[in-house]
């Protein structure tokens, strides 16, 4: 291996020993605050070592299987951001929690590393290889609170899913391979394994693949998990899963679809159209009856990522760096919708029940300041992050004349208006009889979610610094 191909795995090999460190630490002696400094510290170095492996730079292969490049290098960063936003929320809820809490960060960081490999994959070797990497460590992660029936089920119920999706992905691979002796991705001048003869043989391999990526991405059809899942894990669990998991995925559908128009080929075009669609309707039409916030925001991702798939099919000049800066508008804003779930559950159970927040205006006004903000953001109210990344979706999509997807994701964004308020009307409501008044000072949650605040203001109000900055770097 050359030198340029090893700074280029820099930050994938410092993110892979910190999890070691970990490891040995806890093996040492049990200090929960140690395990949490030095995963810090381990982010940090990896976010340094970024200058050294394709920030900006051109497109660094390593052997056949992983490609540093900007876009690999962007989901890095947002990756590891988002990580360390993770691990700062849970180190205020596990220490309310009755188990051991080191081994937490040492999953937390191994499925860090399987999302960042996931979106620098080239190979579907690689690619699957990431993909098992971070399931394994969610099995860990979505069950860590084993004592807790519904989080032991939810872990059981990922663990199915996970041997669903490995199944089609892997079966699918085969197929394609029998008819184009190649297991590359399509991108960076190579046509891959995905740009093979149309025979019923090559469509049903790249089928079952897409089956696999939508069963990760929780679309509709293959979303009915995703809410349980989100229901049972631990709130900051829930949050890397809503963001860090599903972004890995994404990022290997924007590697593989955005090198063309995917009008251009009718039966994809047709396929992610009609998913994009069904995504956006059923899952703000299902979220009206629920009565529980995580399930809540479980159902919201589903049509979130329908809302992502416009720039894949518009696609276009602007089209990478406007989902990414919907990504990062989403991530900011789910991060900091479960993260005051997580300030606020207790040891016993997570609080996400619609009356645990009857009243929460006048008893914690500051973390009402935070959820409601997070969701006029996800509705995309004006001077939010989400109103301007569904602004640029709409710029992308009109652009490229996908009048039908817009018309869908106004109408999912309108019916998603009614569940968001719902939520703000019973936090700014009466306060319960009997409910407590006092008011705990979390001060490092409450310093990450100032943070998140900043971030869903300062994006909504000033967004143009971070999209120039975005198709700069992936070529917009």
């Amino acid at each position: 291996m050359t030198a340029p191909e090893l700074l280029a795995l820099l930050p994938y090999v410092v993110l892979a020993t910190t999890a070691v460190l970990v490891m040995l630490s806890i093996a040492a002696r049990r200090s929960h605050g140690a395990a949490l400094i030095i995963s810090l510290l381990g982010l940090a170095v990896t976010l340094a070592a970024m200058a050294y492996g394709g920030w900006g730079g051109a497109p660094q292969p390593v052997t056949d299987l992983l490609v540093v490049d900007p876009l690999a290098t962007v989901f890095l960063g947002l990756t590891v951001l988002a990580t360390v936003i993770v691990a700062l929320l849970a180190a205020g809820y596990l220490q309310q929690q009755s188990v051991q809490r080191e081994e937490f960060y040492v999953l937390l960081l191994t499925a860090t590393l399987g999302a960042a490999t996931l979106a620098a994959s080239s190979h579907f070797a690689s690619l699957f290889l990431s993909l098992e990497l971070l399931s394994v460590s969610l099995y860990g992660l979505i069950a860590y609170q084993y004592e807790r029936p519904l989080n032991l089920e939810a872990g059981i119920k990922y663990l199915v899913l996970a041997g669903v999706t490995s199944a089609f992905l892997l079966f699918g691979m085969a197929l394609l391979y029998s008819q184009t002796g190649d297991l590359r991705l399509p991108g960076g001048g190579a046509p891959g394994a995905l740009a093979g003869p149309v025979t019923p043989v090559y469509l049903l391999g790249a089928l079952m693949v897409l089956v696999g990526m939508g069963f990760k991405l929780a679309l509709v059809p293959f979303h009915m998990w995703s809410p349980d899942i989100y229901q049972g894990a631990p709130a900051p669990v829930a949050a890397f899963l809503a963001t860090v998991s599903k972004g890995g995925v994404f990022a290997v559908l924007l590697r593989c679809f955005l090198t063309d128009r995917l009008s251009e080929h009718a039966s994809l075009y047709v396929l992610f159209v009609t998913v994009a669609i069904v995504s956006m309707l059923v899952g703000n039409l299902l979220a009206l009856l629920q009565t529980n916030l995580k399930r809540l925001l479980g159902y919201s991702s589903i049509a979130h990522l329908g809302y992502l798939l416009v720039p894949v099919v518009a696609g276009g000049h602007m089209a990478a760096g406007t989902a990414v800066f919907y990504l990062v508008a989403y991530f900011v804003t789910m991060l900091a919708a479960f993260g005051v779930v997580a300030v606020l559950s207790g040891g016993s159970r997570d609080a996400a029940e619609f009356h645990e927040y009857q009243g929460l205006a006048w008893r914690r006004p500051w973390l009402t300041a935070v959820l409601t903000t997070a969701l006029l953001s996800l509705a995309g109210v004006p001077v939010t992050a989400g109103f301007m990344g569904k602004a640029y979706l709409l710029a992308n999509g009109a652009e490229a004349g996908e009048w039908v997807l817009l018309l869908a994701l106004v109408a999912g964004s309108a019916i998603s208006i009614y569940y968001y308020l719902r939520v703000i009307m019973v936090m700014f409501g009466a306060v319960p009889e009997g409910a407590s008044v006092a008011r705990p000072r979390p001060v490092l949650a409450g310093l990450v979610l100032g943070v998140l605040l900043g971030l869903l203001l300062g994006l909504g109000a000033y967004p143009g610094p971070a999209l120039t900055m975005l198709l700069a770097l992936m070529g917009g």
